[in-house]
């Protein structure tokens, strides 16, 4: 098991390191990544906790809601 784990790291490190422009596409998988998860959640995932029931009453609005939807 652990000499299989080691082939196979070095497997992918040689693998990495034998790249020419496998790290400009890397490059830019990473920075599409980065675009999709972190700037476009700030405009079109406004946070609707703090919209809807305002600072240090997030749990009793959930709660509420939880037991709502329930009935």
């Amino acid at each position: 098991m652990k000499q299989t784990l080691k082939h196979i790291w070095h497997f992918y490190t040689e693998g990495f390191r034998a790249m020419t422009w496998g790290r400009v596409l890397w490059l830019i998988i990473l920075l599409k990544l980065f675009i999709l998860f972190f700037v476009l959640r700030l405009f079109f995932f406004p946070d609707f906790l703090k919209e809807k029931a305002g600072e240090g009453q997030q749990q009793k609005y959930v709660g509420n809601e939880l037991i709502r939807r329930a009935r």
